[in-house]
């Protein structure tokens, strides 16, 4: 073993590079996706430079950007955005290369909201579109579902999908994929969780169909599988492919952790390399409890799917401390731990871990123009202490 090697294996384990496919990663801290409302026409814009590049700058391994929309019709509100049009690739582009350039891997989380379509921002309570909206240019529009089941009271009926439509659907991720390459991402990611489109068919609460692609857990599953297949057969073989699942439906859920440890295996099967995991989303007449916000509730699911299953795991959900977050891994509940808010009130949260984990130099974990001027600080504030120590 050379000596690189032997200094990379006296790291804490959240700082040893992480190789999937044709991709190392520098390290094991990602930042989860962040919805931010405030694309044009469905394009990012500075803000989203900023938002993610700061991030890039402190030191996590793989940024995501936020759920973006795989068709104009699919995505959540007026201000989400789109890989859709070679405009927004051509705009993404200049996030991606700035995130790498800093030395991180950037990813994309492809996403279809289904029938949870057409509302206003989560600060105006994800409130269904209507007359008002329309009075100012924002019409609302019905959503594309499995069944013609609407999300809430207010919101238009969606589409029940029809074959052609569901190869449309279908169709569209793929398009998404490959805008995706051409955007410079190295990730891509499927948004299977939080009551989308891929849920709403996976549930029998917002599944009611009875023909191949309803009914029981392999009709259900049947949709996510075929799409999960054709973006993988487009999506390079050297580069990886993440899934993001609700692990259980939540309040007025069905869908469960077995049904999960089934899916997660499918998907494995059909070169899926990262099960990312989440919880929540469908809304129902049953009741459930939801999964209580601790520290680390997303962890369980994690490990279980990563010990049964056999396939890399992302655990995320209030992981805040350096060493809850190193715990995790070194237990082998997860191969990655992913951050969101947490990475709002603390951008340099890599950094900061891997000083208290007692990571060598770990201001090099930044932009050399920030590493230098910090490190003379850290000598000057030591200079100072041991002054007043005499």
């Amino acid at each position: 073993m050379t000596d690189t090697a032997n200094d990379t294996a006296k790291l804490p384990l959240m700082f040893q590079p992480i190789t999937l496919r044709g991709l190392t990663v520098k390290n094991r801290v990602v930042v989860s996706p962040m919805s931010q409302y405030s694309a044009v026409d469905g394009c990012p814009t500075d803000w989203h430079l900023v938002h993610l590049g700061k991030f890039a700058t402190g030191g996590a391994g793989i940024i995501f950007c936020e759920e973006t929309s795989v068709s104009e019709r699919s995505r959540k509100t007026y201000d989400c955005p789109g890989i859709y049009t070679d405009a927004q690739a051509k705009a993404w582009r200049r996030i991606t290369d700035f995130i790498r350039n800093q030395g991180a891997a950037s990813a994309i989380q492809l996403g279809h909201a289904g029938r949870k379509v057409a509302t206003r921002a989560p600060w105006d309570g994800f409130a269904p579109l209507g007359p008002e909206d329309a009075k100012v240019g924002r019409p609302p529009w019905a959503g594309l579902a499995p069944s013609p089941i609407p999300f809430k009271e207010g919101a238009m009926v969606p589409k029940e999908m029809d074959h052609d439509d569901i190869r449309y659907v279908i169709q569209l991720h793929v398009d998404a994929a490959k805008r995706s390459l051409d955007a410079g991402f190295d990730i891509c990611e499927i948004h299977g969780a939080h009551g989308y489109i891929i849920q709403q068919f996976l549930s029998p609460i917002t599944n009611h169909r009875t023909d191949g692609y309803g009914g029981d857990i392999e009709g259900r599953m049947r949709f996510c599988l075929e799409l999960v297949e054709a973006v993988r057969a487009v999506w390079p073989a050297d580069r990886p492919l993440f899934f993001r699942g609700s692990c259980v439906d939540g309040r007025g859920g069905i869908w469960s952790m077995d049904d999960t440890v089934v899916l997660a295996a499918r998907l494995k099967e059909r070169g899926v390399d990262v099960f990312d995991c989440s919880s929540g989303g469908i809304e129902g007449p049953l009741t459930l409890h939801v999964v209580p916000r601790v520290p680390g509730y997303h962890v369980p699911f994690a490990s279980r799917i990563r010990r049964e299953v056999g396939i890399r795991t992302m655990a995320v959900g209030l992981i805040r401390e350096a060493e809850q977050a190193e715990g995790y891994l070194q237990a082998g509940d997860c191969d990655f731990v992913a951050l969101a808010r947490e990475m709002m009130w603390d951008p340099n949260w890599a950094v900061h871990a891997a000083a208290t984990l007692g990571v060598p130099n770990p201001h090099n974990l930044l932009p050399r123009n920030y590493a230098w001027w910090l490190q003379r600080r850290a000598e000057t504030l030591a200079l100072a202490a041991n002054a007043q120590q005499r």
